[in-house]
């Protein structure tokens, strides 16, 4: 079994030069010189998935293209109009 050989990781001027070096090496030859990332995620917002009939999504889709907001907006603002009518 070989071992993988750590190699210094060179220095970019941007984001861009080291998108394109690691496009064309490999990220585990440098593991040992990357920084240790630390963040905390804290999701508030749940995402609920529904099924739809595929006609009924094209043509909440076209609607919303017309509207030129996203599918998701069009659809929240209707079942929001049709809730409050049954309240």
């Amino acid at each position: 079994m070989t071992e993988c050989k750590s190699r210094n990781l060179p220095r970019f001027g941007s984001l861009d030069e080291l998108v394109k070096f690691f496009e064309t090496h490999d990220l585990g030859e440098y593991w040992t010189d990357m920084p240790e990332a630390h963040f905390e995620v804290d999701i508030k917002r749940k995402t609920h998935l529904f099924a739809l009939d595929t006609e009924l999504a094209n043509t909440l889709t076209e609607i919303a293209k017309n509207r030129e907001i996203s599918s998701e907006t069009l659809i929240n603002a209707w079942l929001k109009e049709k809730i409050q009518e049954q309240i």
